[in-house]
């Protein structure tokens, strides 16, 4: 496996950072995953503009421009014959003084690694709710940081229960989110999903969910439940640029609902996933 690093693609045993990386000291940096098929990154745009952003945010200096980015991402896959995959593109701020203060830190680390693309088995997942609590209105909730140690541990917790992903409760005891996903829900045939504002990340492909509604004249509504609304709704599922869509079949040990919506759902964004990367 060939890893992009730095502007060299290097043999992933060879892709090695500094032990004083900002990175690997403190989380101080961001990251992006996105699907590639057919050899083509799906939602380039948005999900580069989110890491322009979060840079910009962390006042970390992005080392390549987006066009320099897309090439040697097209390089990565074409070199590494892995037209179908996952791409993540991580950056930190790189090495600097010791210390939380970045000054000195003036030489990023960007680096673009391929991975392969998930199974489409198990077709449902089943989930619990984490002891865990995300803050409101969090201005880093709006980028995909290299701090993630809430995930981590709600992820743990899910792998203890012997469970497939686990939904994240806000400081209101709010449903917001999974640990790698945005939440949805349909309630009288509306598609629901919590708010920017109840401390989620802004995904990509829960923007995508959005439009296709529009486009299918699905009304949605943006709202944050309470874990048992989850328990009586139509359906629930969970968007992961990963994997798309994923229903849920199971909340904390109790069986959900499916609904026809989630399937139709399911078809249109398999369909947009083809026609934007055929």
């Amino acid at each position: 496996m060939l890893i992009f690093l730095n502007g060299r693609f290097v043999p992933e045993n060879r892709a090695v950072v500094s032990v004083f990386d900002r990175g690997f000291l403190y989380g101080d940096g961001m990251f992006e995953t996105l699907r590639v098929c057919n050899g083509r990154p799906f939602r380039w745009a948005q999900h580069l503009e989110r890491l322009q952003r979060g840079a910009k945010f962390l006042k970390i200096k992005l080392p390549f421009s987006p066009g320099k980015l897309l090439t040697a991402a097209g390089k990565l896959v074409a070199k590494n014959k892995m037209p179908d995959a996952l791409l993540r593109i991580t950056l930190s701020r790189g090495v600097g003084l010791r210390g939380y203060s970045p000054k000195g830190a003036n030489s990023p680390t960007l680096v673009m690694s391929l991975h392969p693309a998930p199974a489409a088995k198990p077709a449902t997942w089943r989930l619990i709710t984490a002891p865990l609590r995300l803050p409101v209105n969090d201005p880093l909730a709006r980028f995909k940081t290299a701090n993630k140690l809430t995930q981590v541990l709600a992820r743990t917790a899910a792998d203890e229960a012997g469970v497939d992903d686990a939904l994240l409760l806000n400081a209101s005891g709010r449903v917001v989110e999974a640990t790698a996903g945005n939440l949805f829900w349909v309630s009288n045939d509306v598609v629901c999903t919590p708010p920017l504002s109840a401390g989620i990340l802004p995904g990509i492909t829960r923007a995508v969910i959005l439009e296709i509604c529009r486009k299918l004249k699905i009304k949605t509504r943006e709202r944050a439940p309470r874990a048992k609304e989850l328990s009586s709704a139509q359906g629930v599922f969970l968007s992961l640029s990963s994997r798309g869509i994923v229903e849920a079949a199971e909340l904390d040990g109790q069986k959900l609902r499916r609904t026809a919506v989630v399937r139709q759902l399911k078809a249109a964004y398999a369909e947009c996933l083809r026609a934007e990367t055929a």
